[in-house]
């Protein structure tokens, strides 16, 4: 798989060099997400940006940055986003080219496994770097569902992939529920035609598909019916229906088109 440092920071620049050209109106333009503008996506990932900066170099710092998302995710992510949405647009720009830069400069200097503090665990830093980038593909898909514009889609979806047969459980425990005893299969096609197999070959629960619908699934961006994405067994069909890979609430998803 392809160096996850040099993914995120090829992933954020193709999506700030997106937004730096929109119009006023194009900022204002509405995304799937319930309520929110383009202009609040952006202002999502530059405090997104923040919070790895922090996780990477000021421990105290993060925790105290973090103590409202753990006592109440919706309304502490809510009123941190206010701040960022209220600042005149190169100012945004700006802050989150600074925030972004710097947790991306302090990711790399960090040992792949050295632990990270974030909300829900610790995590490894190679792992928060695929975190990071996670929120990069989601949100700038949002963008540009948005504002109608394609994406060209690469092997840095691999790292997406890998967080997303990671965070399997996760689903579960969202929801109040116990994940399954036994390890999924998934056999996913890559943009460039490679297969990423993760999980035994043997696992009665299997997941196949192309390996995009798989990261739109995950991040909940898509309908399920949308995808082609196939399930074997009856517990892979269900998380097919929760499948997700960020710490929070999982909101009501996208509706099939």
């Amino acid at each position: 798989m392809q160096d996850v440092y040099d993914d995120l920071a090829l992933e954020g620049t193709e999506l700030a060099d997106l937004v730096a050209g929109l119009t006023p109106g194009e900022w204002a333009a509405a995304t799937p997400a319930t309520s929110w503008t383009v202009r609040h996506q952006v202002a999502h990932l530059a405090y997104v940006s923040r919070l790895v900066r922090l996780a990477v170099s000021d421990a105290g710092a993060f925790a105290a940055g973090a103590a409202p998302l753990r006592e109440d995710f919706r309304s502490g992510m809510d009123a941190r986003l206010a701040e960022y949405v209220a600042e005149p647009v190169p100012a945004l720009l700006r802050r989150w080219a600074e925030e972004r830069a710097a947790a991306e400069k302090g990711l790399a200097a960090l040992k792949r496994r050295d632990l990270v503090p974030w909300p829900a665990e610790p995590l490894p830093a190679s792992v928060l770097a695929a975190v990071a980038l996670t929120e990069l593909f989601a949100h700038g898909q949002d963008i540009r569902d948005g504002l109608g514009r394609p994406r060209a889609l690469t092997d840095r979806i691999g790292h997406i992939v890998f967080l997303g047969t990671r965070t399997r459980d996760l689903a579960y425990r969202t929801r109040g529920l116990r994940p399954p005893a036994e390890p999924f299969r998934f056999e996913l096609t890559a943009p460039s035609g490679d297969l990423w197999a993760f999980g035994p070959p043997d696992a009665g629960q299997r997941i196949a598909g192309p390996a995009r619908d798989f990261c739109l699934l995950v991040t909940r961006r898509r309908h399920r019916g949308d995808l082609a994405l196939s399930a074997f067994g009856t517990e892979a069909d269900q998380w097919l229906d929760i499948a997700q890979t960020y710490v929070g609430p999982p909101g009501g998803g996208r509706a099939p088109q």
